[in-house]
């Protein structure tokens, strides 16, 4: 009767708790397709805080009764233009001027010397993305399809961050479907069970919607800002890592099963063993992600809490709403693998991961050598990633209107036509600071910006005008705006500028954010990561009880960085050939590999741990291995190809970090958590614990023939 009502009471209770959350989860749902209502896509969710180019920004507001961001619509004929086509250019630009959107009044279209193109810049008001992204969208439609050999392109600025929204915009469903659909494909594959895939997508899916609840009311209420890269990111990092904790919680659930009769006794014993590990991964990867709040740039810091919620969020739901459902689901869940007390051993000397275990404890040393060296070599790699910043043409997979555009002004007009660098100097220094701008190589040319606001052609008599004793100058580029050229003469203006004294002088505009982009990137770069290691080593530590185990382990991880840096250096270069890599990719890199990366070092570990205090800690290392192999590498698997589904997107900079996550998580899986991690833990033997009492108690686990035999 007591174990009856026991049963009873424990039914009751995983009801309870699935019903508390299927509740929550029809209230969440609705959020996860809301936040691209909270998304910002517009230049200022990308600038550094604290840059020159965020100064000259401020400086430009007082300049214009509106800030605005310049849209160049550029018409081409090759043969040359026409009186018709000059017709056609005007009457467009009449439409263009009545947009909603469009600030008027629009300068005249500036011809070529070559008179094969016109430009007209289309000024548009800058405060929403989302409507710069309908401002150009309208003036496509004005503008048209090619005709009769006439070809029509929006670029600059706001073609390319038309675009990029567009593409943000429409992350949501494609990356949720593809993911979901490969989360599907690797769970039905693990389990074979037309029904344990259930619970873990379901799961996920309540994660997802979960965080998308947090995110959206913090992003609606500015106390984190959302942009769409994130917004892409939070969704495979969810699916990827929920599913990562409900292979260990299950996997340990399935061996409990055949040691107690009833499966609430089964989860409270597989909680307890799994939940420390997964607690420990947890929080290493939200500790390191908010470590990218010490960016200076709103990209990255918008990644940071956006991403913490997101595993926090799975975190919460895989301890409470996944148990309670595995509960109810009982044995039949495994069906037709289904678990039955037998008292069996989980882990068996015969699987494949038995095999590995007795390979390396035959020849520890030899093991970890030899991966060490092979890992060291594709380090080597990492000479051929290159700092070469990708431009607008690179940005996209695909090559879109702004891209053709910018292809276009570049045939045909200096370069940075249409999105000048902006100086902001002192009233009596502007016309020396002007003088000193025209020699700096690689200006094609210099003037300031006058009281003329009326269309026709610039008064060269009119004069300058003056905000606050400040006058502004616009320096065209001869590079494209986007190039390593530009940004070049953009650091070499502002050395020769800030050198006239008393000028006070500021540069600004499309390239100099690029320029200071770069700068904070590096900045970042420098802080962060060792941040992210002290913080890592902190949590082994403490985990692990130990010092030792922690250095090694963050040693090996970091040499698993390198090598996956080195080995996506070549991809990039022969396989996929980009021009390079995004100013945020190491970063972005690195928080993700490394984070999660150590994630399945915590799993093994944590487990080895365990299994040397009943066996000893050699013995341990191989039971451990053997016991997790299966989990651990399934587990790396899924997240590898959640993450690789990135690769559907048009955007460069997101397919890189696909590639290098799910590149990086198979590298630590397959090589750091099989064979380097267990071969040197191995080989160090109880020493590895060091200086906590297991390396001093542990005396038994030099054994090196019946370390896999069950412990008694």
């Amino acid at each position: 009767m007591a174990g009856g009502r026991s049963r009873g009471t424990a039914t009751l209770i995983a009801v309870a708790v699935v019903l508390g959350w299927l509740v929550i989860g029809a209230l969440a749902g609705p959020y996860s397709g809301k936040l691209g209502e909270v998304a910002t896509n517009n230049n200022a969710a990308f600038l550094p805080t604290d840059a020159e180019a965020t100064r000259a920004q401020k400086l430009f507001a007082g300049f214009v009764a509106k800030e605005t961001i310049p849209a160049l619509v550029v018409y081409e004929r090759s043969s040359g233009l026409t009186g018709a086509d000059d017709q056609r250019v005007a009457a467009d630009v009449a439409r263009f001027a009545q947009v909603p959107g469009v600030v008027s009044p629009l300068p005249p279209p500036i011809p070529s010397r070559d008179d094969q193109a016109l430009q007209v810049i289309v000024p548009i008001d800058s405060s929403e993305g989302e409507q710069v992204r309908q401002v150009v969208d309208r003036l496509r439609d004005i503008a048209g399809n090619d005709r009769d050999g006439l070809t029509v392109d929006v670029a600059g600025p706001a073609g390319l961050l038309a675009d990029l929204i567009e593409v943000f915009t429409a992350i949501d469903g494609p990356l949720l479907l593809v993911t979901l659909v490969v989360v599907l494909i690797i769970l039905l594959i693990v389990y074979r069970s037309p029904v344990l895939w259930i619970f873990p997508l379901l799961a996920a899916g309540m994660s997802y919607s979960l965080a998308s609840v947090f995110v959206y009311y913090l992003a609606e209420n500015d106390v984190i800002t959302l942009n769409g890269q994130a917004q892409g990111i939070l969704t495979v990092l969810v699916f990827g890592a929920g599913t990562d904790y409900a292979l260990l919680l299950i996997a340990r659930y399935r061996e409990e099963l055949h040691r107690h009769g009833r499966p609430w006794d089964a989860m409270k014993t597989a909680w307890k063993g799994a939940a420390p590990a997964i607690i420990a991964s947890g929080i290493t990867v939200i500790v390191s992600l908010l470590c990218l709040l010490l960016s200076s740039l709103n990209s990255n810091r918008a990644l940071g809490p956006v991403s913490a919620i997101g595993i926090a969020a799975t975190l919460l739901v895989m301890l409470t709403f996944l148990p309670a459902l595995l509960v109810l689901g009982g044995r039949w869940a495994f069906w037709p693998r289904t678990p039955w007390e037998d008292q069996a051993e989980p882990q068996a000397a015969h699987g494949i991961w038995g095999r590995i275990a007795g390979f390396v404890a035959r020849r520890a040393r030899v093991v970890w050598l030899v991966t060490a060296v092979v890992l060291a070599a594709l380090t080597l790699g990492v000479t051929q990633l290159g700092a070469t910043t990708l431009g607008q043409s690179d940005l996209f997979t695909n090559r879109t209107d702004s891209v053709a555009g910018q292809e276009v002004i570049a045939r045909h007009y200096p370069a940075g036509t249409g999105s000048p660098a902006t100086i902001f100097t002192r009233q009596e220094t502007a016309q020396q600071i002007a003088q000193v701008a025209q020699g700096v190589p690689g200006v094609a040319a210099v003037r300031p910006v006058t009281q003329q606001r009326q269309a026709g052609p610039p008064d060269p008599n009119a004069q300058p005008k003056v905000v606050d004793g400040r006058v502004q100058l616009e320096a065209t580029l001869a590079d494209p705006p986007d190039s390593d050229g530009a940004e070049r003469t953009i650091r070499d203006l502002r050395a020769a500028v800030h050198k006239v004294p008393g000028s006070d002088s500021v540069v600004g505009g499309f390239t100099a954010i690029n320029v200071d982009t770069a700068a904070a990137s590096t900045r970042d770069r420098n802080l962060i990561i060792p941040v992210v290691l002290v913080v890592i080593a902190i949590i082994l530590a403490l985990l692990l009880r130990a010092l030792l185990a922690p250095v090694l382990l963050i040693a090996t991880v970091l040499l698993s960085f390198l090598a996956t840096l080195g080995l996506c250096a070549l991809l990039f270069k022969y396989v996929f050939d980009f021009p390079g890599v995004d100013q945020s990719f190491p970063l972005f890199a690195f928080v993700f590999l490394v984070a999660l990366g150590i994630d399945y070092n915590i799993f093994l570990m944590s487990r080895v741990r365990e299994e040397s205090v009943k066996r000893g800690t050699r013995a341990g290392v191989l039971a451990g291995l053997a016991l997790t192999g299966g989990v651990i590498t399934s587990a790396g698997i899924v997240l590898a190809a959640t993450f690789s589904a990135l690769a559907v997107l048009p955007l460069v900079v997101l397919v890189e970090l696909g590639v290098a996550v799910a590149v990086g998580v198979l590298l630590d899986t397959i090589v750091v958590r099989s064979l380097l991690v267990p071969a040197l833990a191995y080989d160090i033997g109880p020493k590895v614990w060091w200086p906590g009492r297991l390396s001093r108690t542990n005396r038994d686990g030099d054994r090196t023939g019946a370390e896999l035999e069950p412990a008694r």
